[in-house]
């Protein structure tokens, strides 16, 4: 597959694309809407932080118990159902006098929830395009996915200038519903990829084997780590500029777009390999000069130019199917999200408790060195590391 033009003429991957479209607007316009309602409610910028990237941390959960059933169930009917479980989610949500501790309640049952979502979704990508397409399309969605944010997020910021964040939740409601019904409408029925049922014992097995490649784990540690410290430094902008922070994901969003386009389409194979590093890093350092406190259009200037760093994904997901066989890409596409989605909710709990003590301009300086630093710790270990060759994985 070679242009984008080629992707839209797929069976199925304009539905596709367009169900993960209002699926992002509503993760977009209902985590701008939370984040608010909390720092309102509380004052907290650990809560804050939390409310908005807290589903992340039940990742972990995911991976751990549910993963394998990423490759074992029908891929149609379970994004529709994931779809549907968080809009009853997020309309929970806007329920007024919810108390505190019921809102977290409900972050970590939709993120234990969302955390098989990643696998199939992605899995399913590779299927309706094959492996030679995949990393042209998985563009186009981060393309997708940047865009969405810019305009949810802008939407969202001008929304709760208008609208109370409960209705801003209920309309978020109302696009997961509708991501739901494309899904179930726009996709053809598929049987799952491996046999089996989705089992604990079967998400350890199959995590043991894809963590046992000395290649595969340096991968996925880059895929997780610096990408998730930076996240936590996103997760401040609510408490680094109140009345900003709608423009401050827009712009992180922009220089998101502008970086998978460039990596996804222009930048040839052979020079694309070596990028991720120098991606990386460009994805850090513009943060270190939040120690100065910028104001909102430094600020929202240095967003843009860090946020085309998150390129880098798809230089390390393309290495990441390279190393792993057709049968478990949807389990290792999980894995890969829900370890990174993790960390940024953990980077988000970190980022928000240094906030606490000191500043959240202090916090995201901290956070920005510190993926600076695992960034270069990771490419001398891979350096180091003799070239493996990708081994064929059997499951029992």
């Amino acid at each position: 597959m070679r242009s984008y033009r080629d992707l839209f003429r797929t069976p199925e991957f304009t539905p596709f694309f367009l169900a993960t479209a209002a699926h992002t607007a509503a993760l977009t316009i209902g985590g701008l809407a939370l984040g608010t309602l909390v720092f309102r409610a509380t004052g907290s910028p650990l809560l804050s932080a939390v409310s908005m990237f807290g589903p992340q941390l039940a990742q972990v959960l995911g991976a751990t118990f549910l993963l394998s059933g990423a490759d074992r169930l029908p891929p149609r009917a379970t994004l529709a159902g994931i779809g549907l479980a968080a809009a009853i989610g997020t309309a929970l949500l806007a329920l007024p006098g919810l108390p505190i501790a019921a809102v977290f309640g409900v972050v970590l049952v939709q993120g234990l929830i969302a955390s098989l979502g990643t696998g199939v979704r992605w899995g399913l990508l590779n299927e309706i395009l094959s492996k030679g397409g995949y990393l042209l399309g998985r563009s186009v969605f981060n393309m997708l996915s940047g865009l969405m944010q810019v305009i949810g997020f802008a939407t969202g910021g001008i929304l709760l200038t208008l609208l109370s964040p409960r209705a801003c939740l209920l309309l978020a409601a109302a696009l997961y519903a509708t991501a739901a019904l494309g899904t179930r409408l726009g996709l053809s029925a598929r049987p799952p990829r491996t046999s089996g049922r989705p089992s604990v014992a079967a998400t350890w097995r199959t995590n043991a084997l894809l963590w046992s490649s000395r290649s595969r784990r340096l991968t996925y540690l880059g895929l997780w780590i610096p990408n998730g410290l930076m996240v936590g430094c996103e997760s401040l902008y609510v408490s680094y500029a109140p009345h900003a922070a709608g423009a401050l994901f827009a712009c992180g969003a922009l220089g998101m777009f502008v970086g998978d386009m460039t990596v996804g389409r222009l930048v040839p194979p052979g020079l694309r390999r070596r990028l991720a590093v120098p991606l990386l890093l460009l994805l850090a350092t513009p943060y270190l000069f939040f120690v100065l406190q910028p104001g909102v259009a430094l600020a929202a200037a240095a967003a843009t130019v860090s946020s085309v760093g998150f390129g880098a994904g798809l230089v390390q997901q393309e290495r990441l199917m390279e190393l792993t066989p057709d049968e478990l890409t949807g389990h290792a596409l999980g894995l890969h999200s829900a370890g990174m989605l993790t960390m940024q909710g953990v980077s988000a709990s970190l980022a928000g408790s240094v906030a606490q003590l000191t500043s959240p301009a202090t916090a995201m300086t901290v956070m920005a060195l510190a993926s600076v630093c695992v960034t270069l710790m990771l490419a001398t270990a891979a350096r180091r590391g003799a070239p493996e060759p990708a081994p064929a994985l059997q499951e029992s």
